[in-house]
């Protein structure tokens, strides 16, 4: 390189920094309200990031919120990817594990690729409106923990991006399995035939086809009304017989749902498609869930899904409706209804009820087995395509607002054109259809606008994990040397220390309510204080284990103390934190 070369590249790169250094002067801008204006994280939030990019934002913000995030790894996958946990605070305010904390993740059905997006989002918005001085998140992060594992398939997540596949694949984890029982695996994937990238459908013209084409939009095909002769025969998405056996694409890569595979009524796969082997077969599952048991603080949980635009609660399947009982459902009822409206076209509904059976499925896990309050969201939804609220016609209508919106709002870039190709099996046929990121997937303008309000949602549940507070104390001289100490604990959430499925199984220690200063002769709970009625606690009276402490409710206890002029209340609770107060 000349001279001259090196320093028109150098004077070219220097003015490049100097115009990007400019563009993030907050004096050339005027901030958006309720977006991070200047975020120390810079991310476009209208693609889809593999592994390598999220890694590399993992880092980024915990060396640029060294205060707030911790980045650890929780597991290893089939094909020995990390499982990344981004812990976050202030880190100034108290422990992490000590404080009431929320569990975030996405991507256990891969193919679901914007769940992984959407917890990472709310990653970065609560870490850069901290950072940005917004009063509402110092509050929260000095009160709250979150704990987000934002993509728990990782070896999928990878395989469906760099890999040709359909918008339905690969919901597998890549643990090889004998689907058709040959006794070969995987050997029968989908084939990108035309080498596009994508899977797409193929079809063929047929004198004897039930298909003709939208006269509205000759790309789809619709079914040949009665009297009418069909033109075209649907044949599948892409693929060949690669083993001989008949079939097309029988075998592809995995073959089982992540999501059935909880010890949580977990069910074989003859009874529920897709479990596995027994509960907690996969290693991905299993870091999960050692990391919930060794973390007692989680009150809260919330995973990603698509589609279908739902806010879901549990239970998955009828059995376990004895384990709803009205105070929890009360407290997930104000929860969805809080969220129909922040995502407005998003409904609450009960998994089994309204969806469909699911055996073995992580909330309802995180419910049974851990007390907590769990939720998923199914992002996206076809109404969403011409902002309707309401959807008339079924599945035409709503495939015919698929392809009127690719031509008009993203002016054909979701459909491969239909080509000709010769097939081995089937000879002439054709190639097309809707690429593997549109349909199930934002659309990439409208990622970042719904990501934002799921984000809402999920912080309003956290911010509706338990917060304690030693209300009051009141010291009585009853004579004899006795004083009568009373402490009222309070929680401002809707979410209490303890759910009623928790209480009921005994899942989770009781809170216990400490007493400091003097000789404690007696310590009891109160459970009705206007009328004196109490119980007593004989061993270890100083330390009250209290069962509960409810959603907006208080809990009362009291001691009877010889001697002490000072005194310290203190409340410890494994999903509550701790509170205390002296006099």
């Amino acid at each position: 390189m000349t001279r001259n070369k090196r320093y028109i590249l150098a004077l070219s790169i220097a003015m490049i920094m100097a115009f990007t250094a400019m563009a993030q002067q907050s004096e050339h801008f005027l901030a958006a309200a309720g977006s991070p204006a200047n975020p120390k994280v810079p991310i476009s939030w209208n693609r889809y990031h593999d592994n390598t990019l999220l890694e590399e934002i993992y880092r980024k913000m915990a060396a640029e919120h060294p205060n707030l995030v911790s980045l650890s790894s929780i597991g290893k996958t089939v094909q020995g990817r990390d499982l990344w946990m981004l812990t976050i605070t202030d880190k100034g305010q108290g422990e992490a594990d000590r404080k009431p904390a929320t569990y975030i993740d996405g991507g256990i059905h891969a193919n679901e690729i914007q769940g992984v997006e959407f917890a990472l989002y709310i990653a970065w918005y609560i870490t850069e409106m901290h950072a940005a001085g917004n009063p509402f998140f110092k509050q929260l992060l000095a009160e709250k923990t979150f704990y987000i594992a934002p993509s728990i398939s990782p070896d999928s997540r990878d395989h469906f991006i760099h890999n040709p596949n359909t918008q339905n694949s690969s919901r597998s984890g890549q643990k090889p399995v004998d689907n058709d029982r040959d006794g070969l695996v995987d050997e029968d994937d989908f084939d990108d035939l035309n080498g596009d990238g994508h899977i797409t459908q193929m079809r063929r013209k047929s004198p004897y086809g039930e298909y003709i084409p939208d006269p509205k939009d000759p790309r789809r095909l619709i079914r040949a009304e009665e009297g009418q002769r069909g033109e075209y025969e649907l044949l599948g998405y892409e693929g060949i017989d690669n083993d001989g056996d008949g079939l097309v694409n029988e075998d592809g890569a995995g073959g089982y749902d992540p999501n059935r595979d909880w010890g949580w009524n977990w069910q074989p796969n003859y009874i529920q498609g897709g479990a596995y082997k027994y509960p907690f077969s996969l290693p991905e599952n299993r870091a999960v869930a050692d990391f919930f048991l060794s973390h007692p603080n989680i009150a809260a949980a919330q995973s990603f899904h698509n589609t279908g635009g739902l806010l879901l609660r549990g239970p998955g399947a009828q059995e376990d409706e004895p384990n709803f009982t009205r105070d929890d459902i009360a407290v997930y009822d104000a929860l969805g209804k809080k969220g129909e409206e922040l995502i407005p076209g998003y409904r609450y509904i009960v998994t089994y009820k309204d969806l469909y059976s699911v055996y073995g499925g992580e909330f309802d896990w995180m419910h049974g087995a851990r007390g907590v309050f769990a939720m998923s969201n199914e992002l996206w939804n076809a109404n969403f395509y011409f902002n309707r609220q309401q959807q008339g016609g079924g599945f035409g209508a709503a495939q015919a607002d698929q392809y009127a919106f690719d031509q008009y709002l993203m002016f054909g870039d979701g459909f491969v054109e239909w080509t000709p190709y010769n097939h081995p099996q089937y000879g002439e046929i054709e190639i097309g259809g809707f690429k593997k990121n549109y349909g199930r997937l934002h659309p990439g303008f409208l990622l970042e606008s719904d990501a934002h309000r799921n984000a809402s949602f999920v912080i309003y549940h956290a911010y509706h994990t338990p917060k304690l507070e030693v209300a009051d104390v009141e010291v009585v001289d009853i004579g004899g040397g006795l004083k009568q100490v009373t402490a009222i604990i309070r929680n401002d959430r809707l979410i209490p220390t303890h759910s009623a499925h928790d209480i009921a199984n005994k899942i989770e220690v009781p809170d216990v309510v400490s007493l400091r200063g003097g000789q404690v002769v007696a310590g009891m709970v109160v459970e009705n204080r206007d009328l004196g009625i109490t119980k007593e606690q004989r061993n270890d009276p100083a330390n009250i284990r209290v069962t509960n402490i409810p959603s907006n409710g208080i809990a009362t206890v009291r001691w009877l103390v010889k001697g002490g002029s000072k005194f310290t209340v203190t409340v410890d609770s494994k999903k509550g934190g701790t509170a205390s107060k002296s006099l």
